[in-house]
């Protein structure tokens, strides 16, 4: 694995993320989660994270070889979506992504990076366990995350049951977490 170079994403690059998205996405389909595997983006939902800088991609060979967007959900930071196509993994690009995010959120001074995330599909929960981040107990869970996850349950092939929301605290954070 090299660094892989991160940087905010432009406008030019918002179809490209969205391909990239179902491209991702696609890999849903080899652990029975079809109706995931056909959720597809749009551009519009990408604009006003772009407009407010939450979005950054990693690039290879100057093509777009992921992407994260972030937002802040009970003062902490919230990696609200990571894609990575098959064809790029494994190269270490999700891990900086959400790097970039932990360290995106600790520069703001929230306490902790939060996620959502299917708890048994190898490169969610468990993918996520390896980066650090623990499952939050549901009396931890603030009232925004818990909100995005009920939006997230409401979705085509989304079992609530089936995810769980996953917390880092900032290494230099000696705050509680917020929610």
């Amino acid at each position: 694995m090299t660094d892989v170079p991160i940087e905010p994403a432009a406008a030019a690059d918002l179809p490209h993320l969205v391909r990239l998205e179902v491209d991702a996405g696609q890999l849903f389909h080899t652990v029975g989660l079809h109706e995931v595997a056909k959720h597809e983006a749009t551009v519009e939902e990408r604009q006003e994270p772009l407009a407010q800088q939450r979005i950054w991609v990693a690039r290879r060979d100057g093509e777009v070889a992921g992407y994260v967007m972030a937002e802040v959900l009970d003062g902490n930071a919230h990696v609200a979506q990571v894609s990575v196509p098959p064809r790029h993994g494994r190269q270490g690009i999700g891990r900086a992504l959400v790097r970039h995010v932990e360290a995106w959120g600790q520069a703001a001074g929230c306490p902790a990076t939060t996620l959502t995330t299917f708890r048994d599909v190898s490169w969610n929960g468990p993918y996520y366990a390896r980066l650090g981040y623990t499952e939050l107990p549901a009396a931890a869970i603030g009232p925004e995350l818990a909100a995005t996850m009920a939006r997230e349950a409401s979705m085509p092939g989304i079992d609530a049951d089936q995810r769980c929301a996953m917390v880092k605290p900032n290494a230099a954070s000696t705050e509680p977490l917020q929610h």
